[in-house]
C-alpha cells in the first residue's frame, strides 16, 4: 500500500470514529414551508382503517384520483375545447346529456376498469349495470360522473359523487343485483370531488372525513381540511325555490320559520357545491318530493347515499323526511328520493314539521 493510499485509509478510519449525527428536525424558515400530506400518503399511512385492507380499496381510491385530474383538467379548458353545451342525447333521467356528462362518465369507467378492483358500475349516465370483466373485482361503484354539469356553460361550480360497495356474491361469478342494490349503510367508502376556483376530493371510509384540494403545478391532492366535522347548526338553508308551490304544507311551514328566524337562502343548483358549503358552514339542503316529482328527484345509489354517509360521518344527518336514508332498501337502479341532509339540529327541526 502506498503512502497516499495508506494515508486516506486513515484518515477514513479516523473519520468514521468521530463522526457526529444529528436527529432531523424540520427547518420552519419560509424557504422550506411543508407542501403538506398527500392523498397516496395518506392512504398508505391509513390503510389499517379501512375496512377489508387488502390494498385493494386502497388502489380504487387512487383509480378515482386519477380520473379525477383528468376530469379536471377537461373541465377547465372546456371552453375553449369546445366540450360544452348538450351532447344530442337524453339519459335513462329523461335528461339531456351534456357533453362534459359524457366525458366524464368515459373517463371515470376506463380508470375503473384498468385499475381491476371494480367488477361492475352503476352510473346516471348508463341505464343499465356496467359488467367491467373484471374477474377478479371485489368492489361495486355507483357513481354520478358530473353532477350540475349544465352550470359548466356559465362557469359555475360542479362535482361529482361516488360510492363504493363490498359485492356480496363470490368473486368471478357473473355481477347480480344484490351486489348493487345495497343499502347505504353497507358502503365502504364514498366521497364527493368539487371542481370550483380549486379542485377537491372529499371522502370517508368510515373513520372520519378528509377533503384534499389538487395542487396544479404539482400534480397532486393535498390533506387541507383533516377531519372535518359538520357544525350542529347553521343559517344556511338550500332549496329550488321554484318548486315551493308543489311542496307539503310542513316544507312551507319550515322555510317560513327560517326566514322568521334571519337564516340565509343559498342555492346554487348543483348538489355537490350546495352540499359541500353546507358542510363546512353549517345549513340544510332540501329536495323535497313535488307533485311533478311526487318520489323526488335525487338519486338514491349514486346521490343520496354518498352523501348521507359523509355527513353522518362528520356529525349531520341525513333523511327522505321519515327515514334515515342510510337506511333505505334500493329497489331499482336509478331510484329517486326526497332528500334532506345537513346539520344534526336543522334536519331534526325539520323533521318535527308536521307533513313530513
Amino acid at each position: 500500500m502506498g503512502y497516499r493510499e495508506l494515508a486516506f485509509w486513515d484518515f477514513s478510519v479516523y473519520w468514521f470514529k468521530v463522526m457526529k449525527t444529528k436527529p432531523y428536525k424540520q427547518d420552519t424558515s419560509p424557504l422550506g414551508y411543508a407542501v403538506g400530506v398527500t392523498l397516496d400518503r395518506f392512504i398508505k399511512s391509513n390503510q389499517a382503517d379501512f375496512p377489508y385492507a387488502t390494498g385493494e380499496l386502497s388502489q380504487l381510491l387512487r383509480d378515482i384520483a386519477l380520473a379525477t385530474k383528468i376530469v379536471s383538467r377537461e373541465i377547465s379548458r372546456a371552453g375553449l375545447g369546445q366540450i360544452t353545451g348538450a351532447f344530442g342525447q337524453t339519459n335513462v333521467q329523461g335528461e339531456e346529456q351534456q357533453k362534459l356528462d359524457v366525458m366524464a362518465n368515459i373517463r371515470f369507467t376506463r380508470a375503473l376498469t384498468k385499475g381491476g378492483e371494480v367488477c361492475a358500475v352503476v352510473s346516471e349516465e348508463d341505464d343499465e349495470v356496467i359488467d367491467l370483466q373484471n374477474k377478479t373485482g371485489k368492489y361495486v361503484v355507483a357513481i354520478d360522473p358530473l353532477d350540475g354539469s349544465s352550470n359548466i356553460d356559465v362557469n359555475v361550480s360542479i362535482g361529482t359523487i361516488f360510492s363504493i360497495y363490498r359485492r356480496v356474491t363470490p368473486v368471478g361469478s357473473p355481477i347480480q343485483p344484490e351486489d348493487v342494490l345495497q343499502k347505504g349503510s353497507e358502503q365502504v367508502a364514498a366521497g364527493y370531488v368539487l371542481y370550483g376556483s380549486s379542485t377537491m376530493l372529499v371522502f370517508t371510509t368510515g373513520k372520519g372525513v378528509n377533503g384534499f384540494t389538487h395542487e396544479q403545478s404539482l400534480g397532486e391532492f393535498f390533506l387541507s381540511h383533516k377531519d372535518i366535522m359538520a357544525p350542529a347548526t347553521g343559517q344556511i338553508y338550500s332549496i329550488n325555490d321554484g318548486i315551493t308551490p308543489s311542496v307539503d304544507k310542513g316544507i312551507l311551514d319550515y322555510l317560513t320559520d327560517c326566514k322568521q328566524k334571519g337564516r340565509t337562502a343559498r342555492y346554487i343548483g348543483s348538489l355537490v357545491a350546495d352540499f359541500h358549503r353546507n358542510l363546512l358552514k353549517g345549513g340544510i339542503y332540501m329536495y323535497p318530493a313535488t307533485v311533478a316529482n311526487p318520489r323526488g328527484k335525487i338519486r338514491l345509489l349514486y346521490e343520496a347515499n354518498a352523501l348521507a354517509f359523509i355527513v353522518e360521518q362528520a356529525g349531520g344527518q341525513a333523511t327522505d323526511g321519515r327515514n334515515r336514508i342510510l337506511d333505505i332498501e334500493p329497489l331499482s337502479l336509478h331510484q329517486r328520493t326526497p332528500f334532506f341532509i345537513g346539520s344534526s339540529e336543522l334536519v331534526a327541526e325539520l323533521s318535527s314539521y308536521s307533513g313530513l
